[in-house]
Order: structure tokens, then C-alpha cells, then sequence
């Protein structure tokens, strides 16, 4: 029977999706015996032999888990399979469970960037490669698209971080997209603004990473964040693994996870949008995208004709109302399409689209790909 030896702490989201994967793959192809060892044991006085000692002992299969840098070698003594969360860097010896970092701080700025904003932040984590990633993403799409770029980074425990944070919220200038590495760095984000009385999203547009459904809701207001194919990638990561068991190989090999959609929750319910009457007219829109909506019945919101409605709507939002209200109905369309088994027909009817054969070429013209592609690429189930 394969034995794999867990050293995760699945106290994150993050972790308990990678599991669920894992365990999906082992269920269709097992059985498999799993063992958890909490990250926490090997930071005990002697941890790290005691790990050693007791893999020794039980002899897993392989290893899937995180190590800290100096005690990775330690693992190659055991000539198995061993599978290592990214944290300060990708190893160059053992397998890598890794991601696209660069893309999901570039996929933040495009998201912020439709919101019209000028002035872009991030705060993360110095030194560890998901973070750093993130933020070069980030930076290098704000700055193509000539925004003002604003960084925090720490190193040290939130409790020391507490007066550094506040003034760094103070000194930026308002209104401001802040993109933070992970959920639990947004929290961090979100609490200081309630003390500090700065308003989210009025002053400040919070996103994270992960789509941590607890920590997001427990901020007030609900926390947006781009959600990761996890399970996906740990359903990968069995199945290569027990290639190599099977084979008795070691070779390392890369799974990346991939950013696929962004989940949009109070915290980033704000366009930076000038004029009064447009900011209404979007509201209205983000709101009522399902519905049959006509230029007619929006210029009854506000007291513009319709011709100085679309006028003004195209040199606000950078594009037509029916653009807008399409690209509404799309990305309605693309969350249903990964996140549930629907039928096209279904989902394309509750996203507001009334010709359902129309679907696949009105997807392909956004997405650049059919929706049965896309499913099958980035399903997050």
C-alpha cells in the first residue's frame, strides 16, 4: 500500500484544498495511507530529528509538505519521492508544488485597472517567493498602464507591524487599490482600516489571494480575492507522484496553480469614477446585469439624454454601455462555468444571456477560448 507522510498544518484554506485533491486522486486510485504530521512538530526543540527518526520508522512512500530551507537537505537522505510547498523558493532538487505568482499580481491590476484607479498598493511578506512574485505582477502591470505604485512589506510578527501599518494607510493617497499577498495579510489590512477609521471600499479597495471563505467574511465588509485552481493542483500532484512511486523514481517535478477568477465581496465594491451620474448608471448596471437592459431605461436614472449618456459613459469607463454590460454577463458566466456543473444553456440564461447559441462565440471573443476549454483547464471543483 503507498504511504504518504503529510507535513501540512491544514489550517489554511489553501492547505485543506491541496488535501481534498490529494485525497480525491487517492480515492480513485488507491487505496492510500496518509499520515499528518502538524508543521508545527519540527519546530520543536530536536524537531527535526524527531521527524527524521519517525520517517525512518513508519517509511512513507513519499513526503508532500513545506521544510524550512536549512533543513531540506535533510530529506534527500531518504531517496523518495518528496513534493515541497513553496515558501522562501522553489527547490531546485525536490518536486514543487509552485504557482503563477507573476499572473495573479498581474490578473489584481487588470481587475483594479477596469475600476478606473490611479493609485495602486501592495502589502505582503518580504522574502518568500509567493509574495515577491505577486508583487513584481503587480507592479510591472501598474506601471505598464502608467498607475502610481505604493509598497509595504514586512518580516515580522503582526503584532509588531500594528503603528507601521496605520501610518503607511494614513500617507496613501485616496482613493487607493491595495492588493495584498494572501487572505490573511487583506485581514490584517482590513482590521487596521476599522481602527484607524479608514473606510473600505470608499478610501480603499482590499483584495487578497486564496478565496479563504472564513477569513474573508470574517473581515466587515467581506473581503474580494482571486480564488486558485488548489484542488486541481493537488489532484496533479497524486497523480504524478504515483507515477513516480510506481516507477521508483525520483525525479522532481512542477505543479502550478493557476489564479482563475476573482471573487468579488464588498471590500472592492468601488469604481474611481468622477462623474456622479456614470458611478450610478455602473452601480445600477453591476446590480441588474441579467436583465434586459436598455440604454433607454438607464438614462431614466439620471437626468442625461441618452446620446450624453453614452458619451459620457465611453469617456468614463473607457468603453460602450452594451460593452460593459456584455463583459458583466461574462464574467458572471465564467464563476458558474468552473465552480458548478451546470449546462451552458443554464448558466448562460441566469448570467442575463438570451441567445444561448450565441454563447461559445461571445465567450471566445473575451476569453479567447471556447467555454468547454476553458472549463476543462480551470475547474476549481
Amino acid at each position: 500500500m503507498i504511504r504518504v507522510l503529510l507535513l501540512i498544518d491544514s489550517a489554511s484554506e489553501f492547505d485543506r484544498k491541496l488535501l481534498r485533491g490529494i485525497v480525491r486522486y487517492s480515492k480513485e486510485n488507491g487505496p492510500w495511507l496518509f499520515y499528518r504530521l502538524p508543521s508545527y512538530f519540527r519546530w520543536e526543540v530536536d524537531g527535526e530529528n524527531k521527524v527524521m527518526e519517525w520517517v525512518q520508522q513508519w517509511k512513507p512512500s513519499a513526503i508532500i509538505g513545506r521544510w524550512g530551507d536549512r533543513q531540506v537537505e535533510r530529506l534527500g537522505e531518504l531517496n523518495i519521492p518528496i513534493v515541497l510547498q513553496n515558501y522562501r523558493k522553489r527547490s531546485s532538487v525536490y518536486s514543487n508544488i509552485t504557482g503563477d505568482y507573476l499572473g495573479t499580481g498581474a490578473m489584481a491590476a487588470e481587475f483594479f485597472a477596469r475600476r478606473l484607479f490611479r493609485n495602486y498598493a501592495f502589502f505582503g511578506v518580504r522574502g518568500v517567493v509567493w509574495s515577491d512574485e505577486r508583487r513584481e505582477g503587480f507592479r510591472r502591470e501598474v506601471e505598464r498602464r502608467g498607475g502610481n505604485f505604493y509598497l509595504l512589506e514586512v518580516d515580522r510578527p503582526e503584532s509588531e507591524i500594528h503603528s507601521e501599518v496605520a501610518r503607511w494607510l494614513h500617507d496613501l493617497p485616496k482613493p487607493v487599490a491595495l492588493f495584498c499577498c494572501d487572505d490573511a495579510h487583506a485581514l490584517v489590512i482590513s482590521e487596521a482600516c476599522k481602527r484607524e477609521n479608514i473606510s473600505i471600499p470608499n478610501d480603499i479597495a482590499l483584495l487578497g489571494v486564496d478565496n479563504d471563505d472564513l477569513i474573508c467574511n470574517i473581515s466587515d465588509p467581506p473581503i474580494s480575492s482571486i480564488g486558485l485552481e488548489v484542488e486541481r493542483g493537488g489532484y496533479t500532484v497524486g497523480q504524478l507522484l504515483h507515477q513516480r512511486i510506481l516507477s521508483g523514481s525520483c525525479e522532481p517535478f512542477s505543479v502550478v496553480i493557476n489564479p482563475v477568477h476573482i471573487e468579488q465581496r464588498q471590500s472592492t465594491e468601488r469604481h474611481n469614477i468622477e462623474n456622479p451620474y456614470i458611478g450610478r448608471v455602473v452601480k445600477y448596471i453591476e446590480e441588474h446585469f441579467e436583465a434586459e437592459l436598455t440604454i433607454e431605461q438607464l438614462a431614466e436614472l439620471i437626468p442625461l439624454s441618452r446620446r450624453s449618456l453614452e458619451l459620457k459613459f465611453k469617456e468614463e469607463m473607457r468603453t460602450t454601455i452594451y460593452q460593459y454590460i456584455m463583459s458583466c454577463r461574462i464574467e458572471r458566466f465564467t464563476h458558474l462555468l468552473i465552480t458548478t456543473d451546470r449546462t451552458l444553456a443554464d448558466i448562460a440564461i441566469e448570467a442575463g444571456f438570451r441567445d444561448c447559441n450565441n454563447i461559445s462565440r461571445v465567450f471566445k471573443k473575451f476569453k479567447g477560448c471556447t467555454p468547454l476549454e476553458y472549463r476543462l483547464r480551470n475547474r476549481i471543483l
